[in-house]
């Protein structure tokens, strides 16, 4: 037997090797026996033990205040000992590249999974030929942002015209109310103005950020995991997440906005370490804690801008920054009151209480001021194209001229004219109760209760590659029900992890599923959409990640139980997989006959 190296509940996977999950050889005398176990303390301790539980081991206070994985040249040393394992296999590699591999895997694992997602979103990417669902509104004015700076309105027959035999541009200049912000036009449009206005002009920058997200992700969950396998199986269970591909493939707003809420995640999670390492250079300078900032936060207003982009792409991107100010302002915390018990085992006298407790509130007040200020002044950027446009009654963006119209009142004209206009989106947004066929209740999203059909034909034999009397063909926003359903056990496993263990990795994860769908709750009676959920979709796939962590056993269990805990992480991945391909004909709008398709209809709601 070969056990993996690493200990998932510690979160240490051997950062001396630059994070590389070794196999090493299973000398039996050298395998640890098991933990003894302390007797719970408490009543209430002891009555859980019964039910299996057991007090979270604590790990050492330099152990914690380490920023984990670190990358690059520095990490590893020079030259790397060969792998026990690729060597009783026959293969043995030049040592300066075995070593180099050793000391690049973190980058490497990561880009080869985003080169297989960037495969499967590019493939055939301008399929269906056709403006489907949302793209009608958003790939026009995507367009129209790039020409003037504001959206514009369109004739009845502009679809037809753009995918026509004989395509053009029916382009006109008078504005048009829009209710989301720009920013994710102007993504989309980005494509247009290198490809052209086809359905690959508009669908390229969402292919490309999906990619990119995938890479995000894995290298996020290497930094959260501490393990470079766990970091490339997030990714990889992103990747092939049916929802997430089918928003990678379609130029509509939700991916985007899952982008940057990811992007914003990430940028925290690089400053928490940041700073603990600052912690720790400062302790062992012997400067204490007597400080009151923790130094410049440059990924703290890169997270900023971030969130900003965020909302300036869809406003639900509110609640993400109400989220993290309350999540970094806690990491702050927590980092301050390990820098606490570093002094009191080093017998130092403890900090005054009173200057403690104005350290939190300035953590607090720093992390809100950071993250909202920097997010408000981007998003107010992102309206850049429509302030500069005219102010004269039609010649500008919708609302444009609203203050000119309606003289009086503070502030210049432009501010006035974005405030009403601002002021009727939210209006719209608050009281959008239209019936829609495809809507549904959040409280069904996890289960999948409800997808949404975003192409659908049913072509006869001989037409559109159908063999059959009967075919179909769909493009369905639905995520891959096999991660999905893992995902509402993980997120219980996570839950368990935070409230019993104090897990901080669960806390952040839960943190983004919360953030990004919780206040969807709110809305019980509003037109909403099961593709609403892509925001927080890296987040379920960091939790089942997590959980599959947990099925492979700390590096201390005996080789049958790493055995056993391999084997099923690896049939649940290869199933989700298989999940995926099954349901890959109506992910990309490929023509099946009708009982292939009718055989992917697993439940009744989903036709």
């Amino acid at each position: 037997m070969w056990p993996v190296s690493g200990d998932m509940d510690s979160g240490m996977d051997h950062p001396e090797r630059g994070g590389v999950t070794v196999l090493e050889s299973a000398d039996p005398a050298a395998v640890p026996g098991p933990r003894a176990e302390p007797e719970p303390a408490s009543r209430w301790a002891r009555a859980l033990s019964g039910a299996g539980y057991r007090a979270p081991r604590r790990t050492p206070l330099d152990e914690q205040l380490v920023p984990p994985m670190p990358d690059g040249p520095g990490v590893t040393p020079e030259q790397v000992a060969p792998s026990p394992l690729l060597v009783r296999l026959g293969i043995r590699l030049p040592d300066a590249l075995w070593s180099w591999l050793v000391r690049w895997s973190g980058w490497l694992g990561p880009i080869a999974v985003a080169l297989f997602a960037g495969v499967l979103r590019f493939v055939n990417l301008g399929g269906p030929h056709a403006l489907i669902f949302d793209e009608t509104y958003y790939a026009k004015d995507a367009y129209a942002l790039w020409q003037v700076g504001y959206e514009t309105n369109w004739s009845d027959d502009a679809n037809n015209l753009i995918t026509g035999a004989n395509p053009s541009v029916p382009f006109r200049t008078d504005p048009a109310y829009i209710v989301h912000p720009p920013v994710g036009k102007w993504i989309i449009g980005l494509g247009e103005q290198i490809y052209g206005m086809n359905p690959f002009g508009w669908r390229f920058m969402m292919a490309v950020l999906g990619t990119l997200s995938v890479l995000m992700l894995a290298r996020i969950g290497r930094r959260l995991f501490r393990s470079t396998l766990l970091g490339c199986v997030a990714g990889l269970l992103l990747s092939v997440d049916g929802l997430h591909f089918v928003l990678s493939r379609t130029a509509i707003l939700d991916l985007i906005v899952m982008f940057w809420f990811l992007a914003a995640f990430g940028l925290l999670l690089i400053d928490r370490d940041r700073t603990r390492a600052l912690i720790v250079k400062r302790l062992d300078a012997g400067l204490g804690t007597d400080w009151w900032q923790l130094g410049w936060r440059p990924y703290r207003l890169a997270a900023g801008v971030s969130l900003g982009l965020m909302m300036g792409t869809k406003w639900s991107g509110g609640p993400a920054i109400a989220t993290f100010v309350v999540l970094v302002a806690l990491w702050d915390n927590s980092a301050r009151r390990l820098v606490g018990g570093v002094r009191a085992a080093a017998g130092l006298p403890p900090i005054d209480e009173a200057w403690r407790f104005l350290r939190y509130v300035w953590d607090w007040i720093c992390s809100g001021l950071a993250l909202s200020i920097t997010a408000s002044v981007t998003y107010l950027a992102t309206w850049t194209g429509w302030i500069l446009s005219s102010a004269e009654p039609g010649k500008g963006g919708y609302f444009r001229d609203w203050a000119a119209q309606h003289p009086g009142g503070f502030g210049p004209d432009w501010w006035r004219s974005l405030w009403h206009y601002h002021f009727t989106m939210w209006d719209f947004h608050t009281n959008l109760h239209s019936p829609h066929t495809y809507q549904s209740n959040p409280w069904s999203w996890l289960f999948l209760g409800r997808p949404v059909s975003f192409f659908y034909e049913s072509p006869k034999n001989g037409q559109a590659g159908c063999t059959a009397n009967d075919c179909a063909r769909e493009v369905l926003a639905i995520g891959t029900p096999l991660l999905w359903w893992a995902g509402i056990v993980a997120l219980g496993y996570c839950l368990y992890r935070l409230v019993l263990r104090r897990d901080w990795r669960a806390g952040a994860l839960l943190s983004g599923v919360f953030a990004g769908y919780l206040p969807w709750f709110m809305y019980q009676e509003r037109t909403i959409f099961l593709f609403y959920a892509v925001c927080f979709v890296p987040f379920l796939a960091l939790a089942v990640t997590m959980m599959i962590g947990a099925m492979l056993g700390p590096a201390q269990a005996s080789p049958d139980r790493r055995l056993a805990g391999a084997t099923g992480a690896g049939l649940l991945i290869a199933a989700i997989m298989w999940n995926f391909l099954y349901f890959y004909p109506i992910y990309t709008g490929q023509t099946i006959p009708m009982t292939d398709w009718n055989g992917r209809m697993w439940l009744s709601t989903w036709i």
